[in-house]
């Protein structure tokens, strides 16, 4: 049978949602592998919308469930729907909407607080020692609800090509370990069974990042 994989999303868009070629490769990749897709978002309102040409908030409100089910192709449920005993694995894609919907780590860092829903998401497929893939920004969600665990965020030195490196820094200080990686690695945590990759926390080719992102979904499978 094919394995099961919940894949959650966060909106629609990188600045304020999930990174829509990020979300794309985790669904293509799925599918390369035989696997079946289960696509999930929190019904709740947007932190904010974001214009994304201008880079600019508007005073539109979107909620992130209906935003999310744009890259679903309208086959998503509700977040409060998902049931872990039937499922294999949890892939969350990257995008600020992981910072500023499924957690408030874009105005409040190491500080932040997950999701009551998405954190009992993550607590219950940990429990069951079933993997879970991250990439770009959501192994910030592991760093906080999961001391001492290990990811990656790719570099911990700024620079051109790492612009959020910091972001590695303040998971460090969370007492997660960071292990710096390419952004066509992956780094495996055997003993949480976590899959993290960086893909657009580098300024990369996209091919490499999808190329990535298909590195994780493969070594989640593995794990399942």
């Amino acid at each position: 049978m094919a394995k099961r994989v919940a894949v959650v999303l966060a909106g629609c868009g990188v600045f304020d949602g999930s990174e829509i070629h990020e979300a794309s490769a985790v669904l293509v990749h799925l599918s390369r592998e035989g696997a079946q897709a289960e696509v999930y978002a929190p019904n709740i309102p947007q932190m904010h919308v974001v214009d994304h040409v201008k880079g600019q908030p508007t005073p539109e409100q979107r909620n992130v469930l209906v935003e999310s089910a744009r890259i679903a192709r309208g086959n998503i449920k509700d977040l409060a729907m998902l049931d872990v005993k039937g499922l294999n694995a949890l892939i969350i894609p990257g995008g600020f909407g992981v910072a500023k919907n499924l957690s408030t780590w874009a105005t409040q860092g190491k500080n932040c607080s997950v999701s009551q829903e998405v954190e009992g998401v993550l607590r219950a497929f940990h429990a069951a020692h079933k993997p879970i893939g991250l990439c770009c920004i959501s192994p910030v969600l592991a760093a906080k609800i999961f001391p001492g665990c290990e990811v990656t965020v790719g570099h911990d030195t700024e620079c051109e090509q790492w612009p959020y490196a910091k972001t590695a820094e303040a998971m460090k200080e969370l007492g997660c370990r960071h292990v710096n990686s390419h952004v066509t690695e992956v780094h495996v945590d055997a003993r949480n069974r976590l899959v993290s990759t960086s893909a657009f926390m580098c300024n990369a080719p996209i091919h490499h990042i999808h190329d990535g992102v298909g590195k994780m979904v493969r070594e989640v499978l593995k794990l399942a």
